[in-house]
């Protein structure tokens, strides 16, 4: 089992920017993928990011160019850092880990970008 920590969600001002952060502990494989989708009311689970244990990185479309996401192995945390927010980019943001076929989800941290 493994289970993930998100923090550093909250509201945030157009334009402005935000920082997630997502420990994980438990039964962790050294290969592995982390990163973050997102869930807006109504709408169904977006990816945002995900980064390999080696780091290679994907992102979603519709977050190109505005956030990164990095990695420290060796305290298993994942961070995802959000410039120049939008409001359609309010949701519940989620942390994710995979090691081969098992996938875990963190309990989400709400992101309300809002003037």
């Amino acid at each position: 089992q493994v289970q993930l920590v998100e923090s550093g969600g909250g509201l945030v001002q157009p334009g402005g920017s935000l920082r997630l952060s997502c420990a994980a502990s438990g039964s962790i494989f050294s290969i592995n993928v982390m990163g973050w989708y997102r869930q807006a009311p109504g709408k169904e689970h977006e990816l945002v990011t995900t980064i390999t244990s080696g780091g290679n990185t994907n992102y979603g479309d519709s977050v190109k160019g505005r956030i990164t996401i990095s990695r420290d192995n060796a305290k298993n945390t994942v961070y995802l850092q959000m410039n120049s927010l939008k409001p359609e980019d309010t949701a519940v943001y989620y942390c994710t880990f995979l090691a081969g076929t098992a996938k875990y989800w963190g309990q989400g941290t709400q992101v309300t970008v809002s003037s």
